[in-house]
């Protein structure tokens, strides 16, 4: 039943509730939302009008929003065939698996590579079969495959390798290997040129002649279609015949970390995915992740923030300044003693990464501030005193803070080696591979949101200029003012627990698929401190009654923490996510503060 919830009437045409500078400088904004659509998705859906704006703000269509509340994986996973040379590298792999050959696994070093490799190691023993899987060193092998690493494990006994999160662009060294008669089969997602490596099969829903539609599948994703099509090549040669045919969605929990981790839009068959895998990732059935969550202290069901923000970091953390392989031993191993010890390892790798990442940072933003402010459409910032693990966390803060597309480089001796991240319309990947077909870079690629390269340093000038001039050209279309976009605007009242589950329907949320934001209206602060090293606590009152809690992370120090932390007994416009408040087994919410705004009349 339609359950009436204490919004706020808005005006679409003004900023909403009328804030037009909020106290981090934004523009409200309510996303444009089809008010006929949103009205009748919530009769019949039977959820709150705010829910059918929420839902109609995401494109959902009016026939489309009982499938897009329950997905299910059925009706939304492709035939793998779909995928331009899929068949080929199923086949291949199957010929080896039947013909008692080895088989090894080249990944990469971050969260989408080693869920990758570990989804593959997992099958391959599911199946009865041994996997060697390969991660190169971060800091002396560098991204992607080499030719040293192909040809040693070709003289350990590789007959095919299958690389994962790489190789789209890793020309010399596949053409050494397939030199040496080495079948390479190529699992990708990163953007291609038009021409593509050497290789026995090359899947990749970016490269220029695939028409699965299929482009915005994350490394771990186009893996989990290569599982599939391979687990149906053998049970068409009969392998299954005497053996137990594996559950392959017992391994949707890796494929929706994967897919998290590295920002691709959680729209379509991606959504799916992640739903699917957060149900399985809830029964801690993988050793690894459950040693995570215990590290942790994650007591409740994992969502997407969990996935992102808690796994994510951990596990990266290996390959940025640690052993690059302990992420993908980690999600492979079942032994729960090993487990525990890896999960310990990569969470001691990651404090010292925030180490070195919050020095880097700090001299970062220090250079932007002194060269324009962030101003330029392009932030462009190299130093050798710089730790290559880190760059691309740095390069995505200052991204978040300038709201700029971003390139770091790291330099070491006369090669610099670069991580980007980039602005919603601006297509960073493309922009790199751009620069490597004008002979700018040694290696290059990436995709919409985030990019890496390798540099001579002779040429920083020019890649510099080469970009700054082709973003420039995309940021000409961007708005320049900075706003915030809203899904609606509610009263203290109206931000329950029971609205709060009735919008998680709508999830997973992540990137492109934005977690509802909603604005809270005239709230008085009942109590605002400190908490945590960085952190400001609130408790909220409204004037049609209603208490609910707020936290805004990591603003202590900012002008808004400072008046946050000075409005007590003051009335405030709030925006933010609602989230669950299941602390001591209360069934309550609060809400995640981004942003602040006096009310009109103060």
């Amino acid at each position: 039943m339609n359950q009436p919830v204490a919004a706020v009437p808005v005006d679409e045409g003004k900023a909403l509730l009328g804030v037009t500078q909020s106290l981090s400088g934004r523009v409200w904004r309510q996303r444009a939302a089809d008010d006929r659509v949103a009205l009748a998705l919530s009769q019949r859906l039977g959820v709150p009008d705010i829910v059918g704006r929420v839902l109609a703000g995401r494109d959902v269509g009016i026939d489309d929003g009982e499938g897009f509340l329950n997905p299910t994986l059925k009706s939304a996973l492709p035939d793998p065939s779909c995928l331009r040379d899929m068949d080929k590298a199923a086949g291949r792999l199957a010929d080896a698996v039947t013909g008692g050959e080895q088989v090894a696994v080249f990944g990469d070093y971050d969260v989408d590579g080693a869920t990758s490799s570990a989804l593959l190691h997992r099958y391959f023993r599911a199946i009865g079969v041994g996997l060697e899987v390969y991660i190169p060193d971060r800091q002396k092998e560098g991204y992607g495959p080499n030719a040293p690493a192909l040809l040693e494990l070709q003289k350990r006994g590789a007959s095919v390798v299958v690389t994962v999160d790489c190789g789209i662009a890793a020309f010399e060294p596949l053409q050494a290997a397939a030199d040496a008669g080495l079948d390479m089969i190529i699992v990708d997602h990163h953007q291609a040129e038009p021409r593509l490596p050497t290789a026995h099969a090359v899947v990749n829903p970016n490269r220029l002649d695939d028409d699965s539609g299929l482009g915005q599948l994350a490394a771990v994703g186009v893996s989990f279609l290569l599982v599939v099509a391979l687990n149906r090549a053998l049970r068409q040669r009969g392998w299954f015949a005497e053996r137990s045919e594996p559950n392959l969605l017992q391994w949707l929990d890796l494929v929706a970390l994967g897919t998290v981790c590295d920002v691709v839009p959680l729209t379509g068959l991606n959504r799916v995915l992640v739903a699917q895998g957060l149900k399985i990732a809830a029964g801690r059935n993988n050793p690894g992740l459950a040693a995570l969550s215990d590290l942790a202290k994650v007591d409740q069901r994992p969502g997407t923030y969990h996935l992102g923000f808690v796994f994510g970091p951990r596990l990266n953390a290996s390959g940025r300044v640690g052993n690059s392989h302990l992420g993908s031993r980690l999600l492979a191993t079942d032994d729960l003693d090993e487990a525990q010890a890896i999960a310990a390892k990569l969470n001691e790798y990651n404090l010292e990464r925030r180490e070195i990442e919050a020095a880097i940072q700090t001299q970062a933003v220090d250079h932007v501030e002194s060269h324009g402010g962030g101003q330029q459409p392009l932030l462009f910032l190299s130093d050798p005193r710089w730790h290559q693990g880190v760059i691309g966390i740095v390069a995505s803060r200052l991204k978040d803070r300038f709201r700029r597309p971003t390139i770091v480089i790291a330099i070491d001796g006369d090669i610099g080696k670069g991580s980007g991240r980039s602005v919603p319309g601006v297509d960073l990947g493309a922009a790199v591979t751009a620069a490597k077909q004008a002979g700018l870079l040694l290696a290059g690629g990436g995709h919409a949101m985030a990019a890496g390269l390798t540099v001579a340093v002779d040429k920083l000038g020019e890649l510099e200029d080469f970009l700054t001039a082709r973003i420039g050209q995309a940021m000409a279309g961007q708005p320049q003012r900075h706003e915030i976009s809203l899904d609606g605007a509610l009263a203290v009242s109206g931000a329950t627990r029971d609205l709060f589950e009735t919008l998680e329907g709508a999830g997973p949320f992540g990137a492109g698929h934005p977690e509802p934001r909603f604005a809270i209206d005239n709230a008085e602060v009942i109590k605002a401190d400190l908490v945590g090293q960085n952190h400001v606590r609130m408790v909220l009152a409204g004037a049609r009654g209603g208490l609910l809690k707020g936290i805004a992370f990591g603003v202590a120090d900012s002008p808004l923490g400072q008046a946050l932390l000075s409005s007590r007994g003051r009335a405030l416009h709030l925006a933010g996510h609602l989230r669950a408040d299941d602390w001591q087994g209360r069934r309550g919410v609060q809400l995640f503060i981004e942003d602040a705004a006096l009310p009109e009349n103060q």
